[in-house]
């Protein structure tokens, strides 16, 4: 499985969380660290999405992908066990720490594996 696969819809999901953060709660700290985060992590997918159809592999995106995760895991996991609500904090952190181990994963593997173009 290629990591853009599910960088892209994460990046959208913590975007959105973080907008919903503020409209609900008015927290501007969950708008700037969701939107900045998601962003982030659309970028990340979008490098190793073009470095994928150049047949070539993006470390920078890899990187990026992997201490974005590690960062909201560890933010959101403090905060769960501040406030021992699931939602958000409890959520993020667990969906967070999936996606770690899965680029942790894609790091240790040598990242996207390029097939190679035949004809």
């Amino acid at each position: 499985m290629y990591d853009f696969c599910f960088t892209y819809p994460y990046g959208v999901v913590v975007l959105v969380g973080g907008v919903v953060g503020y409209s609900k709660k008015g927290s501007v700290t969950s708008l700037a660290g969701g939107v900045g985060a998601g962003l982030l992590l659309i970028l990340a997918g979008h490098l190793s999405l073009n470095a994928y159809n150049k047949g070539q592999k993006s470390y920078l995106a890899m990187f990026l992908q992997t201490g974005i995760s590690i960062a909201l895991t560890v933010v959101m996991s403090l905060r769960y066990q501040h406030t021992a609500k699931f939602m958000p904090a409890g959520l993020v952190a667990a969906l967070s720490g999936f996606m770690t181990l899965f680029y942790l994963y894609k790091l240790a593997t040598n990242g996207n594996h390029i097939r190679k173009k035949t004809g």
